[in-house]
């Protein structure tokens, strides 16, 4: 017992001896996505807040510059797109989608847009910090925290779980009123082929689309 002991700290201790500074992974990360023109990924986004465990799935589609496609199959139908001017939100059984041009967008998923743009999470987060972290295959990861700048109404933190070369496996959202959102990603595809058509909302019968409120 005490062999097996001595051999995990060990480990523990040659993981943070070779953990990259802040400052350096968030590099990687911008590195890593920089270069793509567009990716595809599953994901699982979970809510916990206002007495609610909220959790729904689905694929996420991005296309530089800037253009993102959540389609839900849980529920199925829901789906959220930034056709590169505007964001568009739809929940099936909805009289109508809501539509906000993306300058005005305060949404959590929105962060992600800046991945396929030209990515500085260290001017996008301020007081970033590094944590290490076990990756769900239990490799070391880490965790690079702090807070987006343009939501601080909202949202009081914003962490990116991250492996060595830069991919983004998840990505935890707190907010000012306690609330947390985790987004886990897998099945991970870069530069896979895609059509403008992807990211162009078509309403379904009798649904209109309505210009949203801006973000207070």
């Amino acid at each position: 017992m005490a062999g097996v002991l001595a051999v995990a700290l060990t480990v523990s201790a040659a993981a943070v001896a070779q953990a990259p500074n802040a400052a350096a992974l968030a590099k990687t990360v911008d590195a890593h996505y920089n270069h793509l023109q567009s990716l595809q990924a599953r994901y699982t986004e979970r809510y916990r807040g206002m007495g609610m465990d909220r959790s729904e799935s689905g694929t996420l589609l991005l296309k530089k510059p800037g253009r993102m496609r959540w389609a839900y199959d849980s529920p199925a139908g829901k789906v959220f797109l930034l056709d590169g001017k505007n964001a568009i939100n739809y929940t099936p059984g909805d009289a109508q989608a809501q539509e906000i041009p993306e300058k005005e967008l305060d949404d959590l998923r929105s962060p992600l847009r800046f991945l396929l743009g030209h990515t500085e999470l260290a001017k996008e987060l301020t007081g970033l910090t590094l944590t290490l972290v076990k990756l769900e295959d239990g490799s070391v990861g880490y965790t690079l925290s702090g807070a987006p700048k343009g939501m601080d109404a909202h949202v009081k933190t914003l962490a990116l779980t991250v492996d060595a070369k830069g991919e983004i496996h998840a990505m935890r959202i707190e907010e000012i009123d306690g609330a947390t959102t985790v987004f886990s990603f897998s099945g991970m595809k870069e530069n896979v082929a895609t059509k403008d058509s992807d990211f162009v909302f078509v309403a379904p019968k009798g649904v209109e689309v309505v210009k949203g409120e801006k973000p207070i």
